[in-house]
């Protein structure tokens, strides 16, 4: 798998989303992805309780730890790596977390338009 070029949704180099929990599909703490990054796991959000909420309703439980799977499961204020689409499907339902712009891959605009990613900036001074 070769990570496509680690670029922000500003045009700049991509920060780190998080180390504790470790995220990103490479598990390197940043929302790299590449071709065979199929869920677009490119956005940096910050954990709400309302979010999480919602995810684990719509199939996708992230507050459960599977130590299994090495997850250590969210929590509130955690930062992960999203699915772009997950992420839009969120925010149109009123309950998209905030995210760091400076930390979401380029790749997400493929799937989020930049006004939704800048509505749910967590600095305002990102974008």
């Amino acid at each position: 798998m070769t990570p496509d070029a680690s670029l922000n949704v500003l045009g700049e180099p991509l920060e780190s989303c998080s180390r504790e929990p470790l995220t990103g599909f490479f598990r390197d703490g940043a929302c790299n992805t590449c071709a065979e990054d199929r869920g677009s796991h490119t956005v940096c959000a910050v954990m709400t309780a309302e979010f999480l909420a919602f995810s684990k309703y719509v199939g996708n439980d992230l507050s459960t730890p599977r130590p299994e799977y090495g997850f250590p499961g969210l929590n509130p204020g955690d930062q992960w790596c999203l699915c772009a689409g997950r992420f839009l499907q969120a925010a149109d339902e009123g309950v998209g977390p905030e995210i760091r712009l400076a930390a979401t891959h380029r790749k997400a605009l493929e799937i989020v338009p930049i006004e939704i990613l800048k509505r749910h900036a967590r600095d305002a001074g990102e974008g």
